[in-house]
């Protein structure tokens, strides 16, 4: 029975890490379609969103079937229920690509982001892009060095959130309030990306040492 579960938790692992592969890709072709007004690589993510919402009911399926047949306690029981809550959380990354993906086809042909947010935006595209990486690492061997790494990565997506309003709300600003709400709603797309990111890496550290690791950022939907 021990061979079985272990068996199946490594399917459930592999899922994870697809999930977290599917969703940097996604974000990261998403921002390329904001940047370059291409609605082909737009539409392309906005399709393909059901490839992580697949990964994300397999996950399900198999702890709850793992969960009526094993019927893991204590240690086994953190396992499968973290793996939910990572699920989750990389379903809502799919979900933010896809919301950063859309705001570029709802200016094509024009470009969404003005010339003064090219700048951070490209920057937050990268940490949120680096992010998705050591996550996706952290899933695939959990330590709790690596989980803890991540919060770092935070500090430096925050920072650059704040930038994005100091630009917005500058006295520099003649892009009109349109341009400034896309730009806020894209901020917000990619700091919850990184949320979403470093809770998850939460619950991995809290997987592997059954501890919390500060408070847990719980983002939005």
């Amino acid at each position: 029975m021990r061979a079985e579960f272990h068996a199946d938790l490594e399917e459930v692992s592999l899922l994870l890490v697809a999930m977290a592969d599917e969703v940097r890709s996604a974000m990261k072709r998403a921002t390329n379609a904001l940047l370059s007004a291409d609605k082909g690589i737009a539409e392309g993510v906005i399709t393909g969103d059901v490839v992580v919402n697949r990964f994300h009911r397999e996950v399900e399926d198999k702890v709850y079937s793992l969960v009526a047949r094993q019927a893991p306690v204590a240690t086994d029981l953190r396992l499968v229920m973290s793996a939910l809550h990572v699920a989750s959380d990389f379903e809502r990354m799919g979900d933010l690509a896809k919301h950063v993906a859309k705001t570029a086809i709802r200016r094509h042909p024009n470009p969404a982001v003005p010339s003064e947010l090219v700048p951070v935006i490209r920057d937050m595209a990268a940490v949120a892009d680096r992010i998705a990486g050591k996550i996706s690492k952290v899933v695939a061997s959990p330590t709790a060095a690596s989980a803890a790494e991540m919060e770092r990565e935070d500090d430096a997506m925050d920072d650059l959130h704040k930038g994005l309003f100091v630009v917005l709300l500058g006295a520099a600003w003649r892009n009109g309030v349109e341009s400034a709400v896309d730009g806020a709603l894209l901020g917000r797309f990619y700091e919850r990306f990184a949320d979403h990111a470093v809770n998850a890496g939460r619950r991995m550290y809290y997987l592997v040492t059954g501890e919390n690791l500060g408070d847990e950022a719980t983002p939005t939907p």
